[in-house]
């Protein structure tokens, strides 16, 4: 990913996270992903009205979905609202397809959510990653190395 694309990424009004992933695996590659979405749910979004926890996703029949994702009906929405949990459907290429396939073949590889955002087009995007899960010893350095980062910004603030 090009510093371009990294200042986009910040600068999209909605960021909906999946800060639970970070503590629970090791991210060992990186993707961005179209979401197919249907009527109100790309308006339900852009409200922030979308949630990333408990999902996953899985590839069936050389498709790439997400599970568990939870998108909120949209408020003004009529008859034709959404359903709020359902299966949707990412766009990637073939190649990076296949290569999270094989790689979840593998014992403690999954394919996980870690971000949705709205791009510069208006469309919503989603960052997803080949993770490994983590230990409970390995959780717990995390926990310790976040506790010290807290602890030397405080200090960094007392000096200013």
């Amino acid at each position: 990913m090009n510093k371009e694309q990294e200042m986009l990424r910040k600068k999209s009004p909605v960021q909906i996270k999946n800060k639970k992933a970070a503590f629970e695996y090791f991210f060992i590659e990186e993707f961005t992903a179209g979401i197919v979405l249907t009527g109100t749910e790309i308006k339900s979004i852009r409200l922030g009205k979308a949630s990333l926890v408990d999902t996953y996703c899985l590839v069936i029949n050389g498709e790439l979905w997400v599970k568990g994702m939870s998108i909120s009906p949209y408020f003004y929405g009529s008859y034709n609202n959404h359903v709020a949990k359902r299966d949707r459907k990412l766009l990637l290429t073939k190649r990076e397809i296949m290569r999270l396939q094989s790689a979840t073949k593998q014992t403690g590889y999954t394919i996980v959510p870690t971000l949705v955002f709205i791009d510069a087009n208006g469309r919503a995007k989603m960052d997803l990653a080949l993770c490994k899960g983590k230990k409970a010893f390995d959780k717990r350095q995390t926990l310790k190395e976040k506790e010290d980062r807290r602890e030397m910004d405080r200090a960094m603030k007392v000096y200013k």
